[in-house]
């Protein structure tokens, strides 16, 4: 059991019944009256954002969730199969789970699976991933200065847009926040 003042970003919250995790919050203390905190809360594992507002100093029931490294070994029509990295040992996840990490993770690619006792709650990858152009038009030399896009698909089955320049098997860094092309890889 916490307060108010334990709440912090990605803090993981108790409320009627289901996991909300922080995903933004503000300490507001106004001229006249009581200071509060203003917060954003996402549902895991179903993803639903609500903003709520707690009053300063009020009690809030924080959950401590153990994080696993674990490898993503393949998907089996709406299973995802995954393995414990230390153990061996491996679970089954839905894809309501995978739903936000999906178009990023690839065969044998490691995440960070967050369990609420021996149930996974919620999937974390990086911030950035690297993946491989497997579809786009061809690009043309000297395409660099005109600053356009065309769109590319990528090994995951993402579509992102990406520079008039890049070709297909080319490497690309994607953002995983907002799904955008941040640059290419040179290996």
């Amino acid at each position: 059991m916490g307060s108010t003042a334990d709440i912090r970003n990605n803090v993981v919250l108790e409320l009627n019944g289901g996991l909300w995790k922080v995903v933004e919050f503000l300490h507001v203390k106004p001229g006249k009256g009581n200071a509060f905190v203003r917060t954003r809360l996402k549902n895991i594992p179903g993803g639903q954002v609500i903003d709520r507002t707690f009053r300063s100093g009020e009690k809030i029931n924080d959950v401590q969730l153990d994080a696993r490294e674990m490898q993503y070994l393949y998907r089996e029509g709406q299973h995802y199969h995954i393995m414990d990295t230390t153990s061996y040992e491996q679970i089954v996840m839905e894809e309501t789970l995978m739903a936000d990490v999906k178009s990023y993770i690839k065969e044998n690619d490691t995440i960070k699976v967050l369990f609420k006792e021996d149930t996974p709650v919620e999937v974390e990858i990086p911030a950035h991933v690297t993946l491989t152009i497997t579809e786009t038009d061809p690009g043309l030399k000297g395409d660099t200065a005109t600053g356009g896009t065309k769109p590319a698909t990528l090994e995951t089955g993402l579509v992102v847009n990406v520079p008039l320049f890049l070709n297909v098997g080319d490497k690309v860094k994607v953002d995983t926040r907002s799904g955008d092309y941040l640059e290419r890889v040179r290996e």
